[in-house]
């Protein structure tokens, strides 16, 4: 006779109070995450959201105001829609770019040997925690006849004065593209090269059986089926470094970029909530922010749910 005590059917039927009191031991393990994600995550975005609603400059209490923020955000802040297009752009660009390249960087790398790969996992990872990284790049593209790329142009005939490249809007895009795609390599490219090694050699002899042939089928179907957790915390980094690109540009082409070239909306953010201190502007820019990073999360979601159909 099934035990009606542990018969899920059963127990969802139970008051909610009953189940979460006799769930208590799991809670109380949980409290201290819980506590730490309400505090510092969920609380300032619910904040943010409230004060996207009012004009508040930091020294007066907050005034509400409405969707006015939003409506000047929208219909009369031209700066803002130029970063909004900067922004697609180099996520549109950078974020498949970067999420494909750390994937097939990883799945290459798993092939090699225990000791080549640790070191070859490291060459490529070490970019993206370096803080030299901005340093080496600003020394190659330097717009005086220093710089590594105007010294051999120049030394070629190849041009006959230097080229700004960190001033002029015509490079500054292509830019920073290059050095995203170049730092990557990050905590995404990490998962994947654990999620590749947690997969049992025994699915792969099990798909061979089944009638995969070649690599391709073998990735298709068993890997990337198998690592979609992995998959899907490298398109969350993937995503959110995309979006929120903003240091990368600050270091190469400086804060505000010439002609607004490379603008983002993590600098209209930084310029109305760091040095403005319009904070209920800077809140709607930061609502308007998350809402696409949400949006995109859920797209990608669905996307990978279909991997391995």
């Amino acid at each position: 006779m099934l035990n009606r005590k542990k018969d899920p059917a059963v127990a969802l039927r139970r008051p909610v109070l009953k189940r979460l009191w006799g769930d208590r031991a799991s809670y109380f393990f949980m409290l201290p995450y819980l506590s730490i994600f309400v505090v510092f995550t969920m609380l300032p975005v619910l904040v943010s959201f409230l004060l996207s609603f009012t004009y508040f400059n930091v020294l007066q209490m907050p005034r509400f105001v409405g969707f006015q923020n939003y409506i000047k955000l929208f219909t009369q802040d031209e700066i803002f829609l130029i970063a909004i297009k900067n922004t697609f752009y180099l996520a549109l660009v950078t974020g498949p770019a970067g999420y494909l390249l750390s994937l097939t960087v990883a799945w290459l790398i798993n092939e090699l040997n225990p000791k080549l790969r640790a070191f070859t996992t490291l060459i490529f990872y070490a970019p993206s925690i370096s803080g030299n990284v901005f340093m080496i790049w600003g020394v190659m593209f330097s717009g005086d006849s220093h710089g590594y790329l105007n010294g051999l142009l120049l030394n070629m005939g190849v041009i006959k004065t230097s080229i700004q490249f960190t001033n002029n809007p015509k490079y500054i895009m292509p830019l920073v593209m290059g050095v995203s795609l170049w730092l990557s390599l990050g905590a995404g490219f990490l998962s994947f090269i654990a999620g590749l090694q947690g997969i049992d050699r025994q699915y792969y002899e099990a798909a061979a059986i089944d009638g995969i042939r070649n690599r391709w089928q073998e990735l298709w179907f068993v890997t990337l089926p198998l690592m979609k957790e992995q998959l899907m915390f490298g398109a969350v980094m993937s995503i959110t470094g995309a979006f929120g690109i903003g240091g990368v540009v600050s270091a190469l082409v400086g804060f505000p970029s010439t002609g607004y070239a490379a603008h983002t909306i993590m600098h209209h953010l930084e310029d109305y909530g760091g040095i403005r201190f319009e904070m209920g502007y800077a809140s709607a820019i930061a609502t308007f922010l998350f809402a696409i990073m949400m949006l995109s999360n859920h797209a990608v979601k669905k996307q990978l749910s279909k991997i391995g159909r």
